[in-house]
Order: structure tokens, then sequence, then C-alpha cells
């Protein structure tokens, strides 16, 4: 028997039986407009890395390109708990729209930026949006579809964001080398193409996205969100800047200081706020949940680890262009879209989830090993992409079951603060992995550059390079042959990290010792991602499997309203 139940907005919807009343047709429907929306939110995390030289050149402000990325992640991460629990009170949809609708208004903004302070304010607008694309995406399928079901469309989901961290550099690449199309300088197009696909997805979500709901009128933690920034963008900025103000800098120490004064004021907020706190204090008693959440800190950590440096090495050390270095990524999208997929079904037809991520550390743990062991700066790029797919394999593993573990640990009435959490926790291990990964590449890859050019100074292909009248006249080799005139003269290793281009125009010869002081700094990163992983592993082998649920979030919601108890 069909029933007529309220949506959002004052639309009907006429239940079928079975699921939420939605066939597999009707919910592929609906998640194209919700993967188009994830899409472009896990896109324009990095489409921007590849073109913010060419940006900031235009805009005249090279100085302050990191704060155009800052911006954005800062939005994002604040406004992602947010959303989440704001849609648990008052549902999905309308918080979707909005978060589209701000997505799009900050692209077009970004598009007719006159400077960076502009720009980086309307990324910040656009981090807003992006804040609810993929954390609400996946509650949303949390709500219409049953945990074992679920893991097969959050696959679907979480490959297409795999997808876009590849295609990101690449299209950010393509677009920024083009003087200009349809008259729009390159560069803008790297915004202005969210608009036409953003507007795609706010119609489909728009016009099929009818789900029950009902509004719970509790208060809003408005000082849960204070707090909570008050705790959290001070982190972000001494993540993001501290390399460059120094870790130990007056700029540094502040904002250690402020992050902690505001975290510890977040935990007595959220406690005495009780059901109606931000992240409810509640959940982390749930053991699924708060291992969960450790495990999506250092899986966001172990990710970017990977994903951090395999661009750096395959752009510094094989000498490939951003745009090249996105094709090359590949076999990491596609390790990443096979797992995501594989594991879904697999997790759909058998209701078991733990396997999953075990396996899944396990391979981004040997993956990292791999490189950090056996890849060196001329190692063979087909070797390198092996140990990509395996990463990719390893990641797609991880990414979506812990995500399903979370919705399906807490009462459904809090599915939308489950995900955010879940999404919130990775992008803030990412975060912080992303500084400690730089940081420790940086601070050592000056002295691995010194002992490579003890090592090769000597040897006949380099002593022939130093007396090869094509070498000693290329004004490109020039500053090596000076370095190695005067050892003390303070070009070198450092300057190499202002600006590494200068590698491909040298001499193979000369940029020998160059590419494998790279490579051999980066090794070091690869193995404490192995050791970021391990623990994942770890903490992975401790959570206790529950058996997913067999009916969607509505169901299991509305029977938790009703006070009968779900078909589980």
């Amino acid at each position: 028997m069909s029933r007529t139940v309220p949506a959002p907005g004052g639309d009907t919807q006429t239940a079928t039986p079975g699921p939420t009343g939605l066939s597999h047709r009707q919910i592929m429907t609906i998640l194209s407009g919700l993967m188009l929306g994830m899409f472009l939110a896990s896109l324009d995390q990095t489409i921007v890395s590849t073109s913010i030289r060419t940006i900031a050149d235009d805009l005249n402000g090279l100085s302050q390109q990191a704060w155009a990325t800052t911006a954005y992640l800062i939005t994002s991460t604040i406004a992602t708990p947010l959303y989440g629990k704001l849609s648990d009170l008052h549902g999905r949809k309308p918080y979707y729209l909005a978060s589209i609708t701000i997505f799009i208004v900050g692209s077009a903004l970004c598009t007719f930026a006159t400077s960076m302070t502009e720009l980086a304010a309307f990324r910040a607008l656009q981090g807003i949006g992006a804040g609810g694309l993929m954390s609400l995406a996946l509650a949303i399928i949390g709500d219409l579809v049953a945990p074992r079901e679920r893991a097969r469309y959050q696959g679907y989901m979480l490959a297409a964001f795999g997808a876009s961290s590849v295609a990101g550099p690449l299209v950010g690449g393509f677009l920024a080398g083009q003087s200009s199309i349809l008259g729009v300088t390159g560069w803008r197009w790297v915004f202005l193409v969210n608009v036409p696909v953003g507007v795609i997805a706010l119609f489909v979500v728009a016009k099929f996205l009818n789900i029950p709901h009902t509004r719970r009128d509790r208060r809003i933690d408005w000082w849960g969100a204070l707090t909570i920034a008050l705790g959290v963008v001070p982190l972000l900025l001494v993540a993001e800047q501290g390399r460059a103000w120094g870790w130990g800098s007056t700029s540094s120490l502040v904002c250690y200081g402020t992050g902690a004064v505001g975290v510890v004021a977040w935990i007595l907020v959220e406690r005495r706020m009780g059901d109606d706190a931000l992240i409810p204090m509640r959940l982390f008693r749930n053991s699924t949940f708060s291992k969960t959440s450790l495990l999506s800190v250092l899986i966001g950590a172990g990710m970017f680890g990977g994903m951090l440096m395999i661009p750096q090495y395959l752009q510094i050390v094989k000498g490939a262009s951003p745009t090249r270095a996105g094709l090359e990524m590949v076999p990491v999208m596609l390790g990443v879209i096979i797992a995501s997929i594989v594991s879904g079904r697999i997790t759909a037809r058998t209701g078991r989830y733990k396997i999953f991520p075990t396996l899944g550390t396990v391979a981004m743990g040997v993956a990292m090993l791999l490189f950090h062991y056996r890849v060196e700066w001329d190692t063979p790029l087909a070797q390198t992409m092996v140990f990509m797919l395996l990463f990719g394999l390893g990641l797609g593993a991880c990414m979506q079951t812990l995500v399903v573990a979370v919705q399906d640990a807490v009462p459904p009435r809090d599915m939308g603060v489950a995900t955010a959490s879940a999404t919130f926790f990775r992008q803030m291990g990412g975060t912080v992995g992303t500084a400690v990964f730089l940081s420790v590449l940086f601070s050592g890859v000056g002295d691995k550059i010194s002992a490579a050019l003890r090592s090769v100074s000597q040897t006949p292909r380099f002593q022939s390079a130093l007396q090869d009248p094509s070498v000693l006249g290329d004004p490109a080799d020039k500053p090596v042959l000076d370095m190695l005139k005067n050892p003390g003269s303070g070009t070198g290793g450092a300057d190499v990290l202002n600006d590494s281009s200068f590698l491909q125009r040298l001499d193979p010869r000369l940029a020998e010792p160059f590419k494998q002081g790279f490579a051999d700094s980066m090794q070091v990163v690869f193995l404490l991602t192995a050791g970021v992983v391990a623990l994942a592993f770890l903490t992975v082998l401790w959570t206790k499997e529950v058996p997913l649920r067999k009916v969607s979030g509505l169901e299991a919601r509305a029977a938790e309203e009703s006070g009968t108890t779900a078909n589980t």
C-alpha cells in the first residue's frame, strides 16, 4: 500500500512498497545531481593548484597566492559540521540547494576577480557552499538507502570524488595554459566552468529530491559554531602558512594558543548544549563513532601524504608538466573507482564491511613502503604507476566504507551530524598531514641535494658535463656552475624550494643530483605516510564491526520517532 508524505517546501511524494518508495532508477537520477555537486566540491580543491601561479601573475599578487587556497579551505571546513546539524533539524534539501547556490555565486564572482584580495574573498564564499556539497550528498543517500545498499551508491559518489581529485590538476593546467577561450581569459574558466555544471545539479536536485522530513524545533548551537571556528581557523592558518612564517614564529605561536583555547571552549560549550550541540558529545561515547572519527583523521592524513607527494615526484623529479602529471595520476583514479564500486557491491550482498578498510590500509601502507624503498629518481614510470594503482585501490576501499560505518553507528536523527563529522575529521587530518609532510620534505631536501652533489660530482658523467662547451655556454646552467665554483654562495638546494622549474632547463647531467636529492627527501615522507597508515590499520583492527541495518535512514528515523522497532 502506498502513502503520501510531506516533503520540504510543501511538496509531497507518493511512496511505493520498498525502502523509501524509490526505485533504483529514481535513486540514480537523484544520485546524478548529488554526484555533480560532490564533483564540483572536490574538483575545486585541486583545480586551482596548477593554475594559481598563472592567476597570481595576472592579478599581480604572487606573494598572496596562498590565501586563495587557505580562504576556501577554512570556510569549507568550518561550514561542514554546520550543514550537518542544520540539515538534521530542518531537512537536507533546502540546505543542499543553498550550498549549491552559494557555490555557484562564489564561482561566478571568482571569474570577475580583479585582485588576489578579491579572489580570496570570493573563494571564501565558494568554500561556504562547498562545505555542504559533499557531506550533505552522503547524508541524503543515507536517508534514502539502507546501509547495505548504501555502500554501493556511495561507492559511485566516492569514485567521482577520486576522479575529480586527479582531473583537477589536469583541467586546471589546461585552462590556465589557454590565453583566451570564447573571449574570456583562460584561467577564469577554472571558476566559470562550475556555473553550468552547478546549475544542472541544482535543477536535478530541486526537481527530483523530495524526501519526507519532520522538522525538529531545537536550539541552534551558534556558540558551538563560534568556538569551533575559534579553534579550527588558527590551526588551519598555521598549517597552511606555518612553513612560510616559521613554525616557532610569533604568528605561529599565537595561532597555537588561540586554537587550543578555542578547542577547549568548544568542548565545554558542546557538553553544556547536550543534544543541541553542533557535534553532540554523547556521540563520542559510541565506540564505533569515536574510532571511525580517529580513522578519518588518519586516512585523511595518509591520503594527502600520497596525493601530495606523488604529483611532486612526477613534476619535479620526472619533469612532467602539470597537465601531464595529471594524466600520469590516472592509475590512482582507476584504483579509487574500482575499489569503491567493488567494495560497495560486496558490502551490499554480504552486509560485512570491516574487511575493506583492513585490506585498504594494508594496500596504502604497502604502496607507500614501495615508494620509499623502490622508487628512485630514475625509476621507470611504468613501475611507479603500479604502485600508484595499489595506493588508489587501498584508498577506494577505505573511504566510502568509513562513511557507511559511521552512519550506521549513530541514531538515525544524527545522520547529518555523523556524515559531516566524518568529512570534517578527514579534512582536518588531510590539512595537518599536508603541513607536516611538506615541512619534512622541505626541511630535508637541501641536505639531500648537497649529499647527492658530493656523491655524483666526481663521476665521469658529471665531470663530462662540466667540460662540455654547450653546458658552459648555456645561461640556464650558469647558476649550478657558479654554485660548484663557490660552494658557500648560497645557491643550491634552498633556492630550488622557491622555484624548481629551472631543473627542467638544466643539462640532464647537472640536474641529476637535484632530482636525486628531491627523490631521497620524498622517500622520507613516503615512509612517514606509511607509518600514519599503519596506525590506521591498527585502529581498524581495534574497531568492532557492527551489523549494517537493512532499512534506510528515513525508515529508521520514522520508527524511532514512533517508538517502534524498525526491521533491521
